[in-house]
């Protein structure tokens, strides 16, 4: 069975999202057929234009945005800016992770629910742990990953949020609460088997190993591109 946030290539780009990185790079002589036969085949080519100068400025610049790409190319590109602005060089697969992860966290709540169509969402990592316990072996995966993915989206999304819930709510949990149980859960995901079956391995195993790092990348990327402050 699929998972949602199992996708760590740029395969998963639509056509539509294709189609407007062929039409805003446009090669002399060559059709839109053309030049996605040349990007399937020469993966380097597409990467290339994810790390343009003028595609990020494009992207930046252009009101209603979401009109024209998808949150997932919005979101590979802006993760890879905010890596090099960081001097952080970012490993693709991990870095394509990160991109699908924010666009599905972004939209309504699935950043609450542990699986996509699940009935009940889920607000406390602690309530998570405790039904990890007892559900059978994929549920337990999915829990895992989305210990982790909901810890990273939160400390890298919404930092401010945590600190004043800490603060001036008195919520127990502060940052590293968050930090601490990404990774921990992220590293258990990654020994999982499911991990594997997915190749997920060593994707869960470095954003354990690297948490803070695409935590802060995640902080620069809210503050100057979505304007979180």
């Amino acid at each position: 069975m699929q998972i949602d946030f199992a996708k760590t290539g740029l395969e998963f780009l639509s056509d539509s999202d294709l189609r407007y990185l062929i039409e805003n790079f446009p090669k002399p002589g060559q059709s839109y057929e053309e030049i996605s036969r040349a990007i399937q085949h020469f993966p380097e080519i597409l990467e290339s234009i994810l790390h343009s100068e003028e595609l990020f400025l494009k992207i930046r610049d252009k009101k209603k945005l979401l009109l024209d790409i998808s949150p997932f190319l919005l979101f590979s590109v802006l993760v890879r800016r905010s890596l090099v602005d960081k001097r952080l060089i970012g490993d693709k697969k991990v870095v394509n992770y990160i991109a699908n992860l924010l666009s599905l966290f972004v939209s309504k709540d699935r950043a609450y629910r542990i699986a996509r169509g699940d009935q009940y969402t889920h607000s406390y990592i602690t309530d998570m742990i405790h039904e990890a316990q007892s559900v059978d072996t994929r549920r337990q995966f999915l829990i895992y990953s989305h210990i982790g993915n909901y810890s990273l989206f939160l400390t890298g999304i919404f930092p401010q949020y945590i600190e004043y819930r800490y603060k001036y709510k008195r919520r127990p949990v502060n940052m590293q609460f968050y930090v601490d149980f990404g990774k921990t859960y992220y590293e258990l995901a990654s020994e999982h088997a499911l991990a594997r079956e997915y190749d997920l391995a060593e994707v869960f195993l470095r954003l354990s190993m690297m948490f803070e790092v695409y935590k802060d990348a995640l902080n620069h990327l809210a503050k100057e591109y979505l304007g979180f402050s």
